[in-house]
């Protein structure tokens, strides 16, 4: 059984290691978000790689945990890499919307979409 503070990261390489997909599950808050932020903090570091973080199984979102996924999309974009997140229809893409984020972070609605940079959902 999962504790609700816990959080599940499946970190798998992609496209010959030029991807990381990191799929999260349980919950992204203040207790867990600094493991993924350090962890996507050192998988943003190689240049021109990708990211592709997979929110499908995610439970819940707060504030600190969309702060560690800006801080990763922004080192991505200072490395010259790219940053997507996979976000179905659902309750963390409401929050994705509701915040403004869709319109700053590239947002797909599955891994396919965001791995072949196809169907970025947008706020509008």
């Amino acid at each position: 059984m999962v504790s609700p503070d816990s959080l599940n990261i499946d970190l798998t390489a992609e496209r010959d290691g030029t991807v990381q997909l990191f799929r999260l599950s349980g919950s992204l808050d203040v207790a867990t978000s600094p493991a993924l932020r350090a962890a996507l903090m050192e998988a943003a570091e190689h240049e021109g790689h990708g990211l592709v973080v997979d929110l499908t199984q995610l439970e819940f979102l707060d504030s600190t945990g969309l702060g560690a996924l800006i801080g990763a999309h922004r080192r991505a974009s200072e490395r010259k890499g790219s940053f997507r997140i996979v976000a179905p229809e659902g309750q963390i893409l409401r929050l994705l919307r509701i915040t403004g984020l869709l319109d700053v972070l590239r947002v797909y609605p599955s891994i396919e979409a965001a791995l072949n940079d196809e169907g970025r959902l947008t706020g509008l």
